[in-house]
């Protein structure tokens, strides 16, 4: 995929936040690829500031290959590390907007499971407390509108497992549209319907709350009354 600009939300000398597009890896899958978000940041950092040789952009959360939304990443190792901190300190606080197949049975509700990645699949499944490969997830939705059989939902994070969004509402019967993985009637081509919409962090120089937002794009919030 090729970005001719990034889209920056915010910079300075310790952040740079900004918005991946949908279909990108944020890091290589592979020794051989460049083609990947870390690798196109850097790109523009060192063209920007005229840097020689390698730019540091310390990765200190991830985004699903097919989503798009907010990202925050360091400029600095430092600001690598207390960002790292405040996550498992769960200072952070992540919201998404999902358009999902169906309508859930509650507007609002909490969602509790374990879950275990297939890493040779890549997939994810809702598994036993008692599985010892399983991470407890949890999150918090809320439905916004409904429209027909689909459901626009915000989603905020309190955990962050892998594919932890999709799994836990497929498990329940309202998979997000276009989701390939997880959505038996995804359509071929499309964009999954899911957008990291907003992060709030703290600034890990100044301790500033700082909160960033984009809004999910149109083409996604259009599958909503396409049934």
């Amino acid at each position: 995929m090729e970005i001719n600009q990034p889209d920056i939300i915010y910079e300075d000398n310790h952040l740079l936040v900004v918005v991946k597009p949908q279909g990108i890896p944020v890091q290589k899958n592979d020794a051989d690829a460049n083609d990947d978000f870390q690798s196109i940041l850097k790109d523009y950092l060192k063209k920007k500031y005229m840097k020689q040789g390698n730019v540091f952009l310390g990765i200190v959360h991830r985004l699903d290959q097919p989503v798009g939304g907010v990202m925050v990443f360091a400029k600095t190792s430092k600001a690598a590390s207390r960002l790292s901190e405040q996550i498992r300190q769960n200072i952070w606080k992540k919201c998404y907007l999902a358009v999902v197949d169906g309508v859930p049975k509650q507007k609002k509700a909490v969602l509790e499971d374990y879950l275990v990645k297939n890493d040779a699949t890549n997939e994810v499944f809702v598994s036993k407390k008692e599985n010892p490969k399983a991470k407890f997830a949890r999150l918090f939705y809320e439905t916004l509108k409904t429209s027909g059989n689909r459901s626009l939902l915000k989603i905020t994070l309190e955990t962050g497992r892998a594919h932890q969004i999709r799994v836990q509402l497929s498990s329940r019967g309202i998979p997000i549209v276009n989701d390939h993985k997880y959505n038996k009637n995804a359509k071929v081509g499309s964009n999954i319907a899911l957008w990291a919409y907003s992060l709030e962090i703290e600034h890990p120089v100044t301790k500033e709350k700082l909160v960033f937002s984009k809004e999910m794009p149109e083409s996604l919030g259009k599958t909503l009354s396409v049934c």
